[in-house]
C-alpha cells in the first residue's frame, strides 16, 4: 500500500513539473543584444526564433530571422515567426506595434536597459524562470558581480599610481551624426566602472560640435562604431572630425575602438571583460607593472 502512495505521489509530481514546463514560452524573439546573449548564457538559444538588428552575438545568431532594430520593429514580420514571446527593454518599439502583438497573444516581457547591478539581477532572475533556469541564473549574477568587484579592485589599484584620465565615448550610428554619450548611459557608466572620468555633460546621448569637442580636450577616445573596426574605424574618425587629432587623446593616439552592441539591453554578459579592456587602455603603466610584477 505504501508503495503505491509513493508511486502515484511521484506520479503526480512527474505531472505538475511536466505541466509547469509546457507553460514555459518555447518560441522566443529577442530585441536588444544583451537580452538576446543572457537567453543563450541561460541554455535558451535553441528557443530563439529571431533576433533585433542588434543581437551580433554569439554568431551564431546570425542565422536567425531579423526583426529589424528594437526601436522600429513591424508586427506582420514578428507575427510570422509565431512567437510565444518577445523580451526587450521600454526603447522597445514602436508601443502600437507592441499592442497589436499583445492582442495577438505575444507576451511581451520588459527587462530594464539600466546600467545597475540591480536592473540586472531582475533581468537574470526573470529569464531565468521564463526559461526554467533558476539556479543557472542566480550563478550567473554571483560570477557577475565577483568580477565587478575584482574590477573595481583593480582600478583602486592602478589609480594609486595615476590620476583618471579624461574620456570622451563617442558613438557612430549608420547615415547619422557623431554623437557624444552623457550621463545616465551604459556608455558612462562604463567609462566610470573602468576607471575613467566621463566628459559627457549632458543627459544621454546627443550631437557635440568640433570646438566643444577640442575644449574638452580628452586624454582618451572611445570610439563605438557600427561600420567598422579597428584601425579602419580610427582612421575614418579622424579624417571625418579632423579637430579631434588636435586633443589629447589624439595627437598621443589613444583612440580605442569598442563594439557598439555592448552598448544595447543594459550589462551584457561580454561587458566585464570590455571594462578589463579599458582599465588596462585607461592605466597602461599600471597594466606594464603588474606584467611585470606576475613574470
Amino acid at each position: 500500500m505504501r508503495k503505491k502512495i509513493l508511486l502515484a505521489c511521484a506520479g503526480l509530481l512527474f505531472s505538475q513539473l511536466a505541466s509547469a514546463s509546457d507553460t514555459l514560452p518555447q518560441r522566443w524573439v529577442s530585441a536588444g543584444g544583451a537580452f538576446s546573449e543572457w537567453v543563450v548564457a541561460l541554455g535558451g538559444e535553441s528557443k530563439l526564433v529571431g533576433v533585433d538588428s542588434t543581437s551580433q552575438h554569439p554568431s551564431s545568431l546570425h542565422g536567425l530571422p531579423s526583426i529589424g532594430y528594437q526601436r522600429q520593429l513591424a508586427a506582420e514580420g514578428i507575427l510570422a515567426l509565431r512567437p510565444d514571446i518577445l523580451v526587450g527593454s521600454n526603447e522597445m518599439g514602436p508601443p502600437p506595434v507592441l499592442e497589436q502583438l499583445k492582442a495577438a497573444g505575444v507576451r511581451i516581457e520588459l527587462l530594464s536597459a539600466k546600467a545597475e547591478v540591480p536592473a540586472l539581477q531582475h533581468n537574470l532572475t526573470t529569464l531565468g524562470r521564463l526559461l526554467g533556469q533558476q539556479a543557472q541564473a542566480q550563478a550567473l549574477i554571483n560570477d557577475y558581480q565577483q568580477r565587478l568587484q575584482q574590477q573595481a579592485a583593480a582600478v583602486k589599484q592602478a589609480q594609486q599610481q595615476s590620476p583618471a584620465p579624461r574620456v570622451l565615448m563617442l558613438l557612430s550610428h549608420s547615415g547619422g551624426n557623431l554623437q557624444v554619450a552623457g550621463k545616465d548611459t551604459l556608455a558612462a557608466w562604463m567609462i566610470n566602472q573602468a576607471g575613467g572620468n566621463s566628459l559627457g555633460d549632458h543627459i544621454g546621448y546627443k550631437p557635440v560640435s568640433s570646438e566643444a569637442m577640442l575644449a574638452l580636450n580628452p586624454q582618451v577616445i572611445v570610439f563605438a562604431s557600427s561600420r567598422l573596426q579597428g584601425d579602419a574605424a580610427r582612421a575614418t574618425l579622424l579624417e571625418q572630425n579632423p579637430v579631434l587629432a588636435q586633443t589629447q587623446a589624439g595627437r598621443d593616439g589613444r583612440i580605442l575602438v569598442i563594439d557598439p552592441t555592448l552598448l544595447v539591453g543594459g550589462l551584457g554578459p561580454r561587458v566585464p571583460q570590455a571594462l578589463e579592456t579599458l582599465t588596462a587602455a585607461f592605466y597602461p603603466k599600471a597594466t606594464a607593472l603588474s606584467a611585470e610584477a606576475g613574470q
